[in-house]
């Protein structure tokens, strides 16, 4: 999990704040990784290294949510031995970027599937083509997968759906923990990705 105070969720969320600062004797995060930050949803980590503060350039600060380099240094010093910050002391600088409503974000990165989880999300799957009369479930899972983070009237219109009809039955598939809604379009979560690699294609 990360933590951020309300100033920065709408910076975080529009794209304006990629960068963080924090003071951690080692890591908490890791290149590649997701984790909830309440109430925004889930953020997506690029890169973590260490910096010297003297090290931080304006645009660093400015990327962090400040209005300057000096705005930065002023709040790091605000925090848990901030009276002991020096240009030498060293941070982790974590570039992020905001990775949907994380949503079901749990088993939606649960991507261990055994034969019995299989089983059960087809069985699901079966049922809910069945409500509508075509096979539409792995149709639009393949679909995403092949179009990642494209709008959603453009895949609605590879298949010949409206938008609105095609968002809700994508919705379905969300709750499932099978894809991840952002800004933009959808993925194939892990465990969407993890189901599909094991079911072959009919």
């Amino acid at each position: 999990m990360l933590l951020f105070k309300k100033p920065f969720h709408a910076g975080l969320v529009d794209g304006s704040v990629r960068l963080t600062f924090r003071r951690w004797d080692k890591p908490h995060v890791r290149t590649g990784g997701r984790y909830r930050c309440h109430p925004i949803g889930v953020l997506e980590v690029d890169d973590v290294r260490l910096v010297r503060v003297g090290d931080i350039p304006e645009r660093d600060a400015t990327l962090a949510g400040f209005a300057d380099r000096a705005a930065l240094i002023e709040y790091l010093r605000s925090g848990p031995k901030g009276d002991e910050l020096t240009e030498a002391t060293e941070l982790y600088r974590i570039e992020l970027h905001h990775g949907g409503d994380g949503d079901r974000v749990e088993i939606a990165l649960d991507d261990k599937l055994g034969a019995a989880d299989v089983a059960a999300i087809s069985a699901k799957l079966a049922r809910m083509d069945g409500r509508g009369g075509e096979p539409w479930t792995r149709q639009t899972l393949r679909l995403i997968a092949k179009h990642p983070r494209i709008a959603a009237s453009k895949l609605a219109a590879k298949l010949g759906r409206e938008t609105l009809p095609f968002k809700v039955d994508v919705r379905k598939l969300k709750k499932l923990g099978l894809t991840q809604s952002f800004e933009v379009g959808y993925e194939l979560s892990p465990r969407g990705r993890a189901y599909l690699a094991q079911r072959p294609r009919r």
